[in-house]
């Protein structure tokens, strides 16, 4: 059937007297008269060449063709007034729950929401920052950003940045850094990701020295500690831009390695609000961050 040829009216109907189990109490409802109703149901099951109820004295009975159609419907007027109930003012209003792990979130995405809510003032953003580790479903989240290899079972995953990783130190470390063995003189602090050392040195074809500083679930954290002087961490580093430009960090060495992406997520279960799909294009649409 082509879509413009839907009948509205009479599928809305259906709908109200299916649920009412009552075509007296339908026109109620709808404001109309119940001669109106039996008018559009009869043209429905004439169009759709079916009896969708069967009249008894105890009231009406769904067919089985009419218990196939009316929860169909009811979803779909429901969704309809979902997004109605949204229209405030004439604008379109929706809250977006956005799940971030606090890297890309202070490195990266908080200083472009200006232009998002400048763009979509409609969107109502509440930020919810992370360590990598978010259950969106069971946290009520519509989208996560997070740091991997894009491989979660039951979510899409759009790719967004690549952020390789290299050392940084306090400018008073890197004083005492000339080759990749001197790092080995001071506390290597580790993510949860137990190889990335390794890697690194394996890239600088140098030794890796025994690792034993601490571990940490944020490389938010880990930069306030080398900033301090307290030790060096392998870093993001284009997520520290600020604090490199501005001298607070030193990049002692150019060697990096890249163990994954900064991914959008959201649930394929769940169909995509306008928000999300407002949002998701938006950030995709980015421009990709710089080498410092």
């Amino acid at each position: 059937m082509d879509r413009p040829n839907i009948p509205l009216n009479a599928l809305r109907a259906f709908e109200v007297a299916a649920r009412q189990g009552s075509f007296t109490r339908a026109a109620i409802e709808l404001r109309v008269t119940q001669a109106a109703v039996s008018h559009q149901l009869i043209a429905l099951e004439e169009l759709l060449g079916t009896t969708l109820f069967l009249r008894t004295p105890k009231g009406l009975v769904l067919t089985d063709e009419g218990t196939a159609l009316h929860p169909v419907l009811t979803q779909s007027f429901d969704r309809i007034g979902s997004v109605l109930d949204r229209f405030l003012d004439g604008r379109y209003q929706e809250t977006l729950n956005l799940g971030v792990v606090t890297t890309f979130a202070t490195g990266y995405l908080i200083e472009r929401l200006p232009d998002f809510q400048a763009k979509h003032p409609g969107v109502n953003l509440r930020l919810f920052t992370n360590n990598n580790r978010v259950d969106i479903a069971k946290e009520g989240l519509d989208i996560a950003i997070r740091f991997g290899e894009g491989l979660w079972p039951g979510l899409h995953a759009a790719p967004l940045l690549t952020t390789p990783l290299t050392p940084l130190c306090s400018p008073e470390v890197a004083q005492s850094l000339k080759t990749p063995q001197d790092l080995a003189g001071h506390p290597l602090f580790r993510s949860y990701r137990s190889d990335e050392w390794e890697l690194w040195f394996q890239q600088a074809a140098a030794p890796c020295p025994k690792i034993e500083g601490p571990v940490f679930d944020s490389s938010v954290a880990m930069a306030d500690m080398v900033e301090a002087g307290l030790g060096i961490a392998l870093l993001p580093y284009h997520m520290f831009a600020r604090r490199l430009a501005t001298g607070r960090l030193i990049r002692p060495f150019p060697t990096e390695i890249t163990t994954g992406k900064y991914w959008l997520t959201h649930l394929k279960s769940k169909p995509a609000t306008p928000a999300l799909t407002l949002f998701k294009n938006w950030l995709l649409a980015q421009e990709p961050v710089t080498s410092t």
